[in-house]
């Protein structure tokens, strides 16, 4: 078959990077499996079981070219992936062929990868999330000061500020962020625990040495660059180690769609668009289009993301007793296309957040058509203190807002609330004084001290310790 005559993942083709396909690609499996193997082997000799240095040097001499074919005609064979390249490292390695493996079972080498990889895709989010964080920082900067209609129930509510409204995106990422970093720092090898997690085949090859044993994991731990392994498993490391993992990724569709949603809304209503590129096509049929595709996007691959969180989750609850296989093929497809869709949805953000375009002339007038409304407060105290009573003012005030309502939604004129409350006699407050209450500004509360104390003293400082890892651009393929 050739390659178009086959199917192939769309987080492949289309939204994952290179660099989180690699950590997932067969040869990152399959070099880190013989890494594994060698450092087994280098444990066990260090232990005193009677393995060579020339046995160790020539499985490292072929650590990395992987003799695919031959793996690949040997499972046809014996249906076992491991046992497999088991056998095609030992066609490489002659001499280290009878100490390959010794002692362990498959989930030696099988789930101390998915954690080394696991470990390895949580860094590249990681690095992706900074980044999205800090754009977003630089948005909230500049415009914390624009007034801007707020809503609560998407109907207008009390104005706030277009960089304080970016603040609440950015909080939910930087909740992610604390997630991954908790998760990713508690992530430990299996190590080599044997068939049902008691060590007996390690206990039988150091002649009943417990103190050896004892040595045995953490001497691996740090040979793959871990602080330790998990103290008791059975055969496989838990089940709801991959639950904790990908609801870190879940977390962050949970924050991507929440972002994506507010800017589709937005866009709607021309406030603020997406990037919209030269030559960028909105509507097959509709040439005037300007979709938010990659908004959508973003709220498309983030729902795959907090539904495949599900998988580990039943994954976890269903394993019987110290092993049970019914996790091997759910594993192969959820944990990497989780990442690879957390890989891509990062991007998009990133993407987006770079290339926002704000329109402060629709945001002010969209917010001055409400600002009648939300000015009656201070209408109100004003017309008390010269002299009127506050409940009499209160109920006017209520009944000039409700005509001026049905004026705005069935007549479809502009908003006259401060004509009508000029005109009657019980406020002695001209339509000129009425509009100096008309600043947006005093109506946005603490917003853009907001900005700056949280940009200040919460932001700032994460960026500024994590400053190497800031300047990365997404590549978006579509």
């Amino acid at each position: 078959m050739d390659e178009n005559s086959k199917y192939v993942s769309p987080l492949s083709e289309r939204y994952a990077s290179p660099e989180m396909q690699a950590v997932f690609s067969p040869d990152r499996k399959f070099r880190t499996w013989r890494r594994l193997w060698i450092a087994l082997a280098e444990t066990e000799k260090e232990l005193g079981l009677p393995i060579t240095d020339e046995q160790i040097e020539e499985m490292k001499a072929h650590a990395d070219d992987i003799n695919y074919e031959d793996a690949k005609k040997r499972e046809k064979e014996v249906r076992h992936d491991v046992m497999s390249h088991v056998y095609a490292y030992g066609l490489q390695c002659p001499k280290a062929k009878g100490i390959i493996h010794l002692g362990a079972t498959s989930c030696y080498v099988g789930d101390n990868t998915d954690i080394i990889l696991m470990r390895d895709a949580l860094a590249i989010i990681r690095k992706k999330l900074l980044n999205a964080i800090s754009a977003l920082a630089d948005f909230a900067d500049k415009y914390k000061d624009l007034p801007t209609l707020a809503f609560t129930h998407y109907q207008p509510a009390q104005p706030t500020t277009v960089g304080k409204r970016a603040t609440l995106w950015i909080n939910e990422f930087m909740i992610d962020l604390e997630d991954l970093d908790y998760v990713s720092g508690s992530l430990k090898l299996l190590g080599s625990k044997g068939t049902t997690g008691t060590q007996a085949s390690f206990l039988e090859l150091f002649n009943q040495d417990q103190e050896k044993c004892d040595q045995l994991d953490p001497l691996i731990a740090k040979k793959m660059g871990f602080d330790a392994c998990y103290p008791v498993s059975g055969q496989t490391y838990s089940r709801k180690v991959d639950t904790r993992v990908l609801n870190v990724l879940a977390g962050i569709g949970e924050s991507a769609t929440k972002f994506s949603n507010d800017i589709r809304l937005l866009q709607h209503m021309k406030e603020i668009e997406e990037p919209f590129e030269k030559n960028q096509i909105g509507s097959s049929a509709m040439a005037y289009k300007r979709n938010p595709m990659r908004s959508e996007r973003i709220a498309s691959l983030s729902r795959y993301l907090i539904c495949d969180a599900m998988n580990p989750a039943i994954t976890s609850s269903v394993q019987w007793f110290e092993r049970t296989l019914d996790d091997s093929a759910n594993k192969r497809l959820s944990v990497p296309e989780g990442f690879l869709a957390a890989d891509g949805v990062l991007d998009l953000v990133a993407n987006v957040v770079d290339g926002l375009v704000v329109y402060p002339k629709v945001i002010r007038r969209h917010l001055m058509a409400e600002l009648p409304f939300m000015a009656t407060e201070n209408i109100l105290m004003d017309a008390v203190k010269a002299g009127g009573d506050r409940q009499e003012l209160h109920e006017r005030i209520r009944q000039l807002s409700m005509k001026a309502a049905r004026n705005v939604k069935e007549e479809g004129k502009e908003n006259n609330l401060f004509e009508l409350i000029a005109a009657d006699s019980a406020f002695p407050l001209s339509k000129e004084e009425l509009e100096t209450s008309m600043d947006p500004a005093r109506y946005v509360g603490r917003a853009p001290w907001q900005v700056k104390t949280y940009l200040r003293e919460v932001v700032k400082p994460l960026l500024e310790a994590n400053k190497d890892d800031l300047g990365w651009v997404p590549d978006i393929e579509v």
